[in-house]
């Protein structure tokens, strides 16, 4: 494991303080009593129903969750880069519901995205300081189509060098840690992903995983992971590991978020040969209850 090789944490063992901006961020860490009587709530669907009811704005949520990313980032250390667009963004999704204009799925929901995915102009460097400057003249297919359903980048995710780790602690900039205890690793190399998700600091996030750098970081952190089928996501604009392996994955508090974020992004892309020409099956539609479980139980 390519974390033996990296010099002894020195993370404190503090636990991450309770934050909660508003009423529409769930703190993290903290008491797990109220999450088993109380299944989290889709943060997408939560965002979408506030929006359009007037209860908030997506500058109002934006600012609430950069807020929370300047109070816990110094422990946590997801995030490589903030976008300084986040606030612009939210704007324009404010000014088109002021306008009556129609609404992406994925309006005015903060996204964070592994470094190694191509964001156009922002930078991306799959934690190796090879990339330190590189900023792509592209977005990878996944950040297109999710900017064109109104998805707003957070930022670019800590991850392993290129990849390459299990623990997130083999980046070239910075070790993340476990929202849960600050002295863990969050699992990798999609650990940076899978931390700002479990800490509130984005609703989602995208991750990649070539032998489990979705699933395991998500298992690790308590949130829920999807890694696609191979060809189901376009693989254009992500920085290869093993390419016949390499997948863009998904992150969310909820089975329903995961699986909103994979709809948005699956799909042929005429840019990746290996992509699937199939229908995109409507995900949702195939989700059941907890209550179903509970029935066949009894």
């Amino acid at each position: 494991m390519l974390s033996t090789l990296q010099p002894p944490r020195s993370l404190s063992l503090l636990p991450l303080r309770r934050f909660q901006t508003s009423k529409h961020i769930v703190s993290a860490a903290s008491s797990s009593t109220a999450s088993v009587t109380s299944p989290p709530q889709s943060q997408i669907l939560t965002t979408r129903r506030s929006l359009l009811s007037g209860e908030t704005t997506a500058s109002e949520i934006a600012k609430s969750y950069l807020s929370r990313i300047r109070l816990t980032e110094p422990q946590l250390k997801c995030f490589l880069h903030v976008s300084e667009n986040v606030l612009k963004d939210a704007q324009e999704i404010d000014q088109r519901i002021a306008k009556g204009e129609d609404l992406g799925p994925l309006a005015g929901v903060l996204i964070g995205v592994k470094d190694n995915i191509c964001t156009q102009g922002m930078p991306s460097t799959a934690a190796s300081k090879i990339l330190e400057h590189y900023r792509p003249p592209i977005d990878a297919t996944a950040m297109k189509k999710i900017k064109n359903l109104g998805g707003i980048v957070v930022g670019k995710t800590n991850m392993d060098e290129f990849g390459m780790g299990s623990t997130t602690e083999a980046s070239a900039f910075q070790v993340t840690a476990n929202p849960w205890d600050l002295g863990r690793v969050p699992g990798g190399s999609s650990g940076g992903s899978a931390a700002a998700v479990a800490a509130r600091q984005c609703m989602v996030s995208l991750g990649s995983d070539t032998g489990g750098s979705v699933r395991q970081p998500a298992s690790f952190c308590g949130v829920v992971g999807l890694k696609p089928t191979y060809g189901r996501v376009s693989r254009f604009g992500l920085m290869a590991y093993a390419s016949s392996l390499d997948v863009i994955g998904c992150f969310g508090s909820t089975v329903a978020d995961a699986g909103m974020l994979l709809h948005a992004i699956s799909g042929y892309d005429r840019f990746d040969s290996t992509s699937s020409k199939q229908d995109v099956p409507e995900f949702q539609s195939q989700f059941l209850s907890v209550d179903h479980f509970e029935y066949l139980n009894h």
